[in-house]
């Protein structure tokens, strides 16, 4: 079946769909965009990821093209005209096609994109082993709590870690821990579950807020505060989290072992209990 996409008010085959060169989101990477997984064609949480869509609009000054209803129904329609019960659905929403300026322009249409791809999560071999990282200084501007398509910052320091065979860079801001290039971070010092609070060095990631929800639900200590590049270097165990990672273990990092070099047992009971969650709220029926 060819991949079926949304453009600007029609569905078509992926290779029928283009932009215009003057999209201020191929010129300048005006816009922003959401990835919303999908577990036996049921979008998880999709009034969190348009809560997130209509901050990341508002912060950039886009007006929203569609109300919530609108969204839901599109994100539907593109889930069940693609092939696959566990789909991962990105959304982009650009400012539109203008003369190229680097002012705002007015009375511009927003241009919107939409596409689905196969959900592939960890395996099992890669849950049980965990994943090397490496690190860097995190020199990306300071609004990553918006989700915008302007991503060379993340991918300039995804790939330190491509180049190495790693799964992901850990970066820290003047000595704290931020984030990953497109995961969240946790680490466990102590029996304690640490990780940064959400601001403007930190996307407010869905995943994180399903994990911090479990945590604390099932009685894990917790605590949302600066945790520092000292205390992720020493921690006993370290993990990403995304919607396609889940939450996964880092062994390495920097090429040197965490903890013994083996996932944490705190690991594994969070990974137990989120696939337990999964199953229980994320395929629950359309």
């Amino acid at each position: 079946m060819t991949d079926i996409v949304y453009l600007n008010g029609k569905f078509m085959p992926i290779d029928e769909a283009y932009v215009p060169v003057l999209d201020r989101g191929f010129i300048f990477g005006d816009g922003v965009y959401e990835v919303v997984p999908v577990y036996s064609k049921h979008p998880f949480r999709l009034a969190e990821h348009l809560r997130r869509l209509q901050y990341s609009l508002d912060k950039v000054r886009i007006s929203n093209p569609h109300s919530d209803a609108e969204w839901t129904q599109l994100v539907n329609d593109i889930v069940q005209r693609n092939d696959g019960d566990d789909q991962s659905v990105y959304f982009q929403v650009t400012r539109g096609v203008a003369k190229r300026d680097h002012a705002f322009p007015k009375g511009v249409t927003p241009t919107v994109f939409m596409m689905s791809n196969p959900l592939v999560t960890p395996s099992p071999a890669l849950v049980e082993s965990g994943v090397a990282c490496v690190s860097a200084e995190d020199y990306r501007w300071l609004n990553c709590d918006i989700k915008s398509v302007s991503l060379l910052g993340n991918c300039l320091l995804r790939q330190l870690s491509a180049d190495v065979g790693a799964t992901e860079t850990i970066l820290f801001r003047d000595g704290k821990l931020t984030e990953a290039s497109s995961s969240n971070v946790f680490i466990v010092k102590n029996g304690v579950v640490l990780t940064p609070p959400k601001d403007n060095f930190v996307l407010p990631g869905i995943t994180y807020d399903v994990v911090l929800e479990i945590a604390r639900t099932r009685e894990f200590e917790v605590e949302v505060r600066a945790v520092t590049e000292a205390e992720v270097r020493g921690a006993d165990e370290i993990w990403v989290t995304s919607s396609t990672k889940e939450v996964l273990a880092v062994t390495t990092l920097d090429g040197k072992p965490v903890g013994d070099g083996r996932p944490g047992a705190l690991f594994r009971r969070m990974h137990a209990l989120y696939q337990q969650f999964k199953q229980d709220h994320m395929r629950q029926a359309a």
